[in-house]
């Protein structure tokens, strides 16, 4: 382990120092420079020889060094408002944690189906897992439901439940995500490459008109192919709801307005900041004013909804990562390496858009079984985007089925955090995740690929 952990430190400087001198005749210093740096970035992030963010820094570092960015786009890029909005949204993500909000959700949506059979249970863990990692992390989702489905199979009739339930609940944690801008990161990774590279916003509620129509149509395949084998009719026992506390209603209330202004913002007819003449204001802006909302409230029991103890223990590395990806795609454009992969792809003009579609969501999502999904689509949408405006297509064509293949990887563990949670129950052989994800990954790629073509 030692041994590749020092061959792959060294792949990631003598790959880049190979690829600069190979480019730099042809391309020009500030191309190859770039071409380089993020190449040693992308060898880093996937074999991992340091932890993710701190490969992350090496954009900061590098890009203004070599005059490539200025130290001001650096910063910014680190600073970006969708850097803050994730920052704000993983600590919304915490507070509905520490007042259990989040499981009480759960628990009465597993209730709405009912325990009167094997497949409803499974359909109703894989419904609370998919509504609320819309809102909060995946793998917050799948740590939070993993003990109530652990306590309902211990006495459960049924013994062939145990690998449908556990993997359910691991894809619609992942396949939730992709119903609304903040559900993953990748979708952030999106609105900010797209943004850079056209000018443009896309809005919530237009994200949400993309993203939950497959939310709604995946998760149900996704369970009938799950529990094709469950025949069991009979009651289970499920945990009881219970009698909502102080702190619970008030966090779903601040999160429940919270979410509200983010999908009203600008939408429909200009949204809300249209009316009240506050143009500048962001999504970012709206999810930090419910943090500070959160400090201020008491939760009936003498503290307040959010402590800093509590806040302060987000996924800081998530937020580095995205800063370095936003550093890549302005280096991209500033360089202007983006045009020229554009001018090399433009062949992609000829190939069949649903074909071309197809096979981005597949390539995407067999890259993310062995690599970070953010850091995957921060290196590719780029490189999308310069592809889809060489070859006349609007970006987001291309751009959108490969944020959200992102989150369609199921066949490994280390694909995704949901799957590693569930994997390390020791309920299930690796062979079993391999063959019920591999199916799922290709089915995935389809629906997005058909929905995508139909809805953009």
């Amino acid at each position: 382990m030692a041994r590749q952990k020092l061959l792959f430190t060294l792949l990631g400087p003598l790959a880049a120092i190979l690829v600069y001198f190979w480019l730099e005749s042809s391309l020009g210093e500030p191309m190859a420079l770039t071409a380089s740096i993020t190449l040693w970035t992308a060898i880093w992030w996937i074999f991992e020889p340091i932890p993710i963010p701190a490969t992350s820094l090496i954009p900061l570092a590098l890009f203004p060094t070599f005059g490539i960015l200025t130290p001001s786009e650096v910063g910014a890029a680190y600073g970006s408002p969708l850097v803050l909005l994730l920052m704000g949204g993983f600590i919304l993500s915490t507070a509905m944690e520490r007042s259990g909000a989040h499981r009480r959700v759960a628990l009465t949506m597993v209730n709405l189906f009912g325990g009167s059979s094997s497949r409803r249970l499974v359909f109703g863990f894989m419904a609370a897992a998919a509504l609320l990692s819309m809102w909060i992390s995946n793998t917050a989702t799948t740590l939070m439901l993993l003990p109530v489905a652990l306590a309902v199979l211990e006495k459960a009739p049924d013994q062939r439940l145990n690998v449908p339930l556990l993997l359910g609940i691991a894809y619609a944690s992942s396949i939730g995500g992709i119903g609304t801008p903040i559900g993953t990161p990748p979708n952030l990774v999106f609105r900010e490459v797209y943004a850079t590279t056209t000018g443009a916003e896309i809005g919530f509620l237009t994200w949400m008109s993309w993203g939950v129509p497959i939310v709604l149509i995946f998760v149900p395949i996704v369970a009938l192919w799950l529990t094709r084998g469950l025949n069991y009719q009979g009651e289970f026992q499920l945990p009881p709801v219970g009698k909502w506390q102080t702190a619970e209603r008030r966090v779903l209330l601040i999160f429940s307005l919270t979410a509200l202004a983010w999908v009203t913002r600008s939408q429909p007819y200009g949204g809300w900041s249209n009316l009240l003449s506050v143009p500048s204001v962001n999504d970012a802006s709206i999810a930090l004013l419910a943090v500070v909302t959160m400090f201020l409230i008491p939760n009936g029991k003498g503290e307040r909804l959010l402590s800093w103890e509590a806040a302060e223990k987000i996924p800081w590395g998530m937020l580095i990562l995205f800063g370095g990806g936003i550093a890549i795609a302005k280096a991209f454009l500033s360089s202007g390496l983006s045009a020229e992969l554009g001018a090399w792809l433009t062949q992609l003009a000829t190939l069949d858009t649903f074909f071309l579609v197809l096979g981005i969501c597949l390539t995407i999502t067999f890259m993310t079984e062995i690599t970070s999904n953010t850091a995957t689509t921060t290196l590719m949408l780029p490189i999308l985007a310069a592809a889809a405006l060489a070859a006349k297509i609007p970006p987001e064509v291309l751009m959108v089925p490969a944020a959200m293949s992102a989150s369609c990887a199921f066949m490994l563990p280390v694909a995704t955090a949901p799957n590693t949670i569930m994997f390390s129950t020791g309920t299930f052989p690796i062979k079993v995740m391999v063959k019920e994800g591999l199916a799922l990954n290709l089915i995935g790629a389809l629906i997005i690929s058909l929905l995508c073509m139909w809805l953009i």
